[in-house]
């Protein structure tokens, strides 16, 4: 990806090094936590007695680098979202804040450690992200690549820019009462449609700012595949089980990423989550 020398956002907040909890033991804060993740499709039990790895190297040469990127990829989607729903929906775009951290954060949400991974939190309409996870992508999931994290912030994004639309709360209304199963796959909707906001986004970034290079998409698809929910049920426990799915399959995502970039069409994604 082209980001070398390019504006960066001014809604990044660098916690780096400054601590945070060591453990969610519960209390309220984790609560809601643990409904949100629920809501966004993760795993609701990594909220809870967490003790995060510690990151005495937060604030590293190679770590401000990522960081300088990770802002840079955030104006990207400011410009992006802001001119989709000025020009194609007729609303405000309002910009979310982007919290980088080591150890742990406190989010509107709660508290939340380092092995959360990158997470929205609609309460206070913030992507909270730790940099360890650009190498996590790398040796964990096999998918490096600068757009390869690109992505990753994209869908994060794209749930931010669901909770605008009013897609989340529309998801959370059907799954009150839904048996676990059912209320899973409204999960699985949600976070493809951000998969597929994600690839909106890529298409729209290439077509303002020329920002990608070859292999950039390739990066992406495989960061997609790699956290599958049959791919990583696969590893985790030999085996995979579709109604505990919460994400959507390698296949999935990877396809409606795809969608997204291919067609640059807001719409297309609809049929997963409708705003009506």
């Amino acid at each position: 990806m082209r980001w070398l020398g390019r504006g960066s956002s001014g809604n990044v907040e660098d916690r780096r090094g400054m601590g945070g909890p060591l453990a969610i033991g519960g209390g309220l804060g984790a609560v809601v936590l643990v409904i949100i993740s629920m809501l966004m499709g993760g795993n609701p039990l990594q909220y809870l007695n967490t003790a995060p790895e510690p990151t005495e190297n937060a604030k590293t040469p190679e770590k401000d680098e990522q960081a300088k990127f990770v802002s840079v990829v955030l104006k990207d989607t400011e410009e992006v979202w802001g001119k989709i729903f000025s020009e194609q929906l007729g609303k405000t775009y309002q910009e979310p804040k982007l919290v980088i951290f080591s150890r742990g954060v406190q989010s509107g949400c709660g508290n939340a450690s380092s092995s959360t991974g990158p997470f929205y939190c609609p309460l206070d309409g913030k992507v909270y992200i730790d940099l360890s996870f650009y190498d996590d992508l790398k040796s964990r999931f096999d998918a490096p690549g600068d757009f390869a994290m690109a992505y990753v912030i994209a869908h994060e994004v794209g749930h931010h820019v669901q909770n605008l639309m009013g897609l989340s709360d529309k998801v959370r209304q059907q799954q009150e009462g839904a048996s676990e199963k059912n209320a899973n796959k409204y999960s699985v909707k949600l976070e493809l449609q951000a998969d597929f906001l994600a690839g909106v986004w890529a298409h729209y970034d290439q077509k303002y700012n020329n920002v990608l290079e070859p292999g950039d998409i390739e990066e992406a698809l495989t960061a997609a595949n790699a956290i599958g929910d049959d791919r990583l049920q696969k590893q985790a426990q030999g085996e995979i089980t579709p109604d505990a799915f919460t994400h959507g399959t390698s296949e999935q995502r990877m396809y409606w990423f795809k969608k997204g970039y291919d067609t640059g069409d807001i719409t297309q994604g609809y049929e997963l989550v409708s705003p009506n």
